[in-house]
């Protein structure tokens, strides 16, 4: 493994953790703290989720030789905080039945049969969609830090014309380097200490079954695991999909207890570390999700010590750096979305749906638009020889 190692692969796993952290830690915590956990329960989620994460990133990307990254289930955090007067304990025993039901998907098959009919054109075009908010949020940060952002978009230019293979970790290291400048990084706030975990004994009955367990389970796999295999199969990458989802199911069941409350393939991240950008040859692309799964260890065992030094970076160096380390993903789902004609319809349905944020019965976009384009392809060619 070690001759397949490269700065750009370690770098693009460092910006899909900091991407993932600091997009959506503030709703973990958020989701937590309402079930009524304690500051030393909040570091064992962050502890489990990050071990998590980490473990099961290194495990599937060195035994497959491909890139597998996962992630924790964000609209579920999001379902969490949406949950009222229910209690940590009830809540774990949620999460362990909606454990059970992802590796029932995966060991079953189900979940891969479904993804099998969702031609190449509606999967590229819902990455895409899933994708183009980050770029967007790049464009409008300039609002905020027209220097910080502007010169991050310079150095990317500069990157790709120049030094391709190294052209975001260049834009990382000029956004640090003005950020650092403007006084925009501060550290008074990391506090510094190891995570530990902390058992939570589990309650379970029908009403937290259905609850919480159910919609977990459903939102987890169609705003998560749905745009994470359509990622990989934009990208390229052969995984079999059941192993890999019982794998996030049994990885979720083991460390419910202390707080993992979702494991699930990633989507956002991923793209970052399955792009050109991280590793010119396809072969070598696995090393960015073992690096960001290194990240994602570290992140767990540091608990709030790693969280705060994640939080010491400005907001718009962030989203820019994640818009621009996408852009060369962005570019090839979309014209895979187009590149055949009688799919282009379906194709943009499906990247104007998922792309809209709508969320409908508690579920997000990213399931509607794989919906809308099935539907629409239905119509158009129901029956068709053609």
């Amino acid at each position: 493994m070690l001759k397949d190692v490269s700065l750009s692969a370690v770098v693009a796993g460092f910006i899909a953790v900091l991407v993932g952290f600091t997009s959506s830690v503030a709703i973990i915590f958020q989701a937590a703290q309402g079930l009524g956990a304690t500051p030393a329960q909040i570091t064992s989620w962050l502890w489990a989720l990050g071990l998590g994460m980490g473990l099961t990133s290194i495990g599937l990307s060195l035994y497959y030789r491909q890139p597998v990254l996962t992630a924790w289930s964000t609209p579920g955090a999001a379902l969490l905080v949406a949950t009222h007067g229910t209690t940590l304990s009830a809540a774990t025993g949620g999460f362990i039945i909606s454990a059970v039901l992802i590796t029932l998907a995966g060991v079953s098959g189900l979940f891969e049969k479904l993804m099998d009919r969702v031609p190449i054109a509606i999967a590229a075009a819902l990455l895409a969609g899933v994708l183009t908010r980050f770029g967007l949020d790049a464009a409008l940060a300039t609002h905020a830090d027209p220097l910080l952002v502007g010169a991050m978009a310079l150095a990317f230019l500069l990157g790709r014309r120049l030094w391709p293979r190294y052209a975001v970790p260049g834009v990382l290291a000029a956004g640090v380097a003005v950020a650092a400048a403007q006084g925009g990084i501060t550290l008074a706030n990391v506090e510094w200490g190891w995570a530990r975990p902390v058992f939570v004994k589990p309650e379970f009955s029908v009403a937290i079954a259905i609850g919480i367990g159910l919609p977990m389970f459903l939102v987890t796999m169609a705003s998560q695991n749905l745009p994470g295999v359509a990622a990989q199969r934009a990208a390229g990458v052969t995984v079999p999909i059941s192993p890999v989802i019982a794998t996030t199911g049994l990885a979720t069941l083991v460390l419910a207890p202390f707080g993992a409350f979702g494991l699930n393939l990633a989507a956002i991240t991923a793209a970052i570390c399955m792009g050109p950008e991280a590793q010119a040859d396809p072969k070598r692309r696995y090393v960015a999700p073992v690096a960001a799964g290194v990240f994602y260890v570290l992140t767990g065992l540091g608990g709030g010590a790693v969280v705060g030094l994640i939080a010491a970076f400005p907001h718009a160096l962030v989203v820019a750096v994640a818009g621009l380390a996408l852009l060369g993903t962005i570019a090839g789902a979309l014209a895979s979305a187009m590149a055949v004609e009688k799919h282009r319809d379906a194709a943009m349905l499906t990247f104007l749906v998922t792309l809209s944020g709508v969320n409908l019965g508690g579920i997000g976009a990213p399931f509607w638009g794989v919906v809308a384009g099935g539907v629409a392809l239905g119509v158009q060619h129901f029956r068709s020889r053609r």
